[in-house]
């Protein structure tokens, strides 16, 4: 399974690491030197939470980063969770339940 977050699309990120050595210049010595480049990842703080849904009455299961979470608690879960395409919304739940 990939490291993607359900709500917000992050997903791993990659960069440089950037190896140096030397005194700074303001603190008196003669500059810093760059002695290597090699490549690095900016993982993803991903979890599986289960998130109350009031409006279905039932919970939902989501690999969500921590901003993500932020997210859902900004705008309720019902829309972040429909935004993200997690969920039907609830008028089509309703037309479809047998015995209506």
């Amino acid at each position: 399974m990939s490291r993607v977050c359900q709500i917000t699309g992050r997903r791993t990120g990659f960069g440089n690491k950037i190896t140096k050595r030397g005194k700074a210049k303001r603190l008196g010595g003669v500059g810093q030197k760059m002695t290597g480049i090699s490549a690095r990842k900016f993982k993803v703080n991903l979890h599986w939470r289960r998130i109350w849904v009031p409006e279905l009455e039932r919970h939902v299961r989501v690999r969500v980063s921590t901003q993500g979470l932020r997210t859902i608690n900004k705008k309720g879960p019902y829309v972040a969770l429909l935004a993200a395409g997690l969920i039907k919304p609830v008028n089509e739940l309703q037309s479809k339940s047998p015995g209506k």
